[in-house]
């Protein structure tokens, strides 16, 4: 049986045997880390302290001895070894390891974690994990990973992960067994060869621009654009000699023109756009692009890849914020790049040099929130599109932005391209600022806040949330007074019709 010995005895309720004095020997059962932690390794890969306090007084019928001497752990006996092996032997039969799981010899490594760690404190910090880790689990979510770097058992082990013989991870910026589950979901939802996470959409931006776009080289964007992915454009590009065109979305003989007169290294645009969803034709600017040896980057977040899938269509890159319909529950902030290999392992390894590197936590968040993506962007296209015509009718409204109805100028291009046509709406109410202020402020369930895409309702005037600042831009880009962006959640369609109606009625 093995023992550890404190220098100060603890205290036990309940125990009539007088104090206990000097240093107190506490025994252990052989099996205690089996018997504590069958449960905890199946749910977390983490056991750690839990596992060294609570183990210790399942053997309650072991009296407390007393000795001299200092903290330490005597030697295992044969018996407990044997117990050891045969605990671990059944704990591998119930549970089976994830990809990149540390195998060891399991008695062995008991015997060496019970000789090398000669303290509560040490014990504390390193049971099960320091020495023969084994990272398994028979859960139904994926474990989160929460760690900064991972570790090899020889140098020999460390060349063959080099040289690609050897399955895991290095560092918590190059990669984590969480993140990588979550973006191969991302590329089974796009049919994309490989998918990155990011920190947030703007950083996945950012970070395929940087990726791929010479110095020197030319995009192509529209006017109808995320506001802070133009401020980049606008601000950082020509740092490194980048020039721009800017067209209208649906300007196919603008882009063309451009193509023509610049060596075009990207067309970078948002189908739906924000805020006034206009579509894109995929198909037909990707033949226009390859045929001037361009790329096509669709900026999918308004649509998320269950209502359009970008790649098959011709595109040879999709970003998405995953904070908005792929997350879906306002709770987290993440982007992704997906694509070609050849393309995102680019953005990859400047990703890597860089930073900008997605929490593990939140990667459980944003793969948490993808297994009701389906259902939610269902319940938000039928919503929105009830939604869209019932304020295309109503006398206070002076103008609905949706594809899904005959009226939007892409509506044709949006039936053919998406299956959906997303849960953004954006009208114009038949008054001025003040008039817009005040049915904004008149709403009760919408939240007044900005982003899209969630499980609850978000309302608001663009010309105080995005461009409060520049009356200048709002009078270029077509944002005026009366411009209301709303994202319809999962709430249910009448009573944010109610809502609306009375928030109407009160301007």
């Amino acid at each position: 049986m093995a023992t550890l010995s404190f220098s100060s005895p603890p205290s036990f309720a309940g125990d009539n045997s007088g104090a206990l004095t000097s240093a107190t020997i506490l025994r252990f059962p052989p099996n205690f880390v089996r018997q504590l932690s069958t449960k905890a390794r199946r749910n977390c890969s983490n056991i750690g302290v839990a596992q060294i306090v609570a183990a210790a007084w399942s053997d309650r019928s072991a009296r407390p001895s007393h000795t001299g001497g200092g903290c330490r752990a005597r030697g295992a006996t044969s018996h407990a070894a044997a117990a050891s092996a045969a605990a671990s032997a059944t704990a591998a039969a119930e549970v089976g390891a994830i990809p990149n799981a540390k195998l060891a010899q399991p008695s062995a490594a008991a015997l060496a974690e019970r000789t090398l760690l000669g303290s509560d404190a040490s014990l504390s910090v390193h049971a099960g994990e320091r020495l023969g880790r084994r990272i398994a689990t028979d859960a139904i979510t994926t474990p989160v990973v929460n760690t900064s770097a991972y570790w090899f058992s020889s140098s020999q082990e460390l060349i063959d992960f080099k040289e690609g013989r050897h399955a895991s991870f290095e560092y918590g910026r190059y990669g984590n067994p969480t993140t990588e589950a979550l973006e191969k979901k991302m590329s089974a939802l796009e049919k994309a060869e490989s998918t990155v996470f990011v920190a947030s959409g703007m950083y996945a931006s950012v970070a395929m621009l940087s990726t791929l776009v010479p110095a020197g080289g030319h995009i192509v964007t529209t006017t109808d654009l995320y506001r802070k992915t133009r401020i980049y454009m606008e601000t950082e590009l020509p740092k490194r000699g980048i020039t721009m065109t800017v067209i209208k979305p649906a300007d196919m003989n603008a882009l063309q023109d451009a193509l023509d007169k610049n060596n075009v290294s990207l067309f970078f645009t948002e189908t739906p756009t924000n805020p006034f969803l206009r579509c894109i034709d995929i198909e037909l600017v990707s033949n226009m692009c390859h045929s001037k040896g361009a790329l096509l980057c669709i900026d999918s977040t308004f649509a998320s890849p269950i209502n359009q899938k970008a790649l098959p269509l011709g595109a040879d890159i999709v970003v998405h914020s995953a904070t908005k319909y792929i997350a879906g529950h306002n709770d987290v902030i993440g982007g992704c790049i997906s694509g070609r290999d050849e393309l995102v392992s680019k953005v990859r390894i400047y990703h890597h040099v860089v930073g900008g590197v997605l929490n593990p936590n939140a990667s459980y968040l944003i793969l948490r929130g993808m297994k009701t993506l389906h259902l939610r962007v269902q319940c938000q296209n039928n919503t929105a599109l009830r939604m869209a015509q019932f304020l295309e009718e109503h006398p206070k409204i002076a103008r609905v932005y949706y594809p899904g109805l005959p009226s939007h100028p892409e509506h044709h291009i949006a039936k053919s391209q998406m299956t959906g046509f997303g849960g953004v709406v954006s009208f114009e109410v038949n008054g001025d600022f003040d008039s817009t202020r005040k049915f904004i402020d008149s709403v009760k369930i919408p939240y007044h806040a900005p982003s899209f895409g969630g499980c609850e309702s978000i309302i608001d005037q663009p010309a105080i949330m995005s461009y409060w600042d520049s009356k200048e831009q709002r009078d270029i880009y077509g944002i005026k007074d009366n411009l209301i962006r709303f994202s319809v959640g999962v709430e249910d369609f009448e009573d944010l019709k109610n809502d609306i109606v009375q928030a109407l009625d009160k301007i």
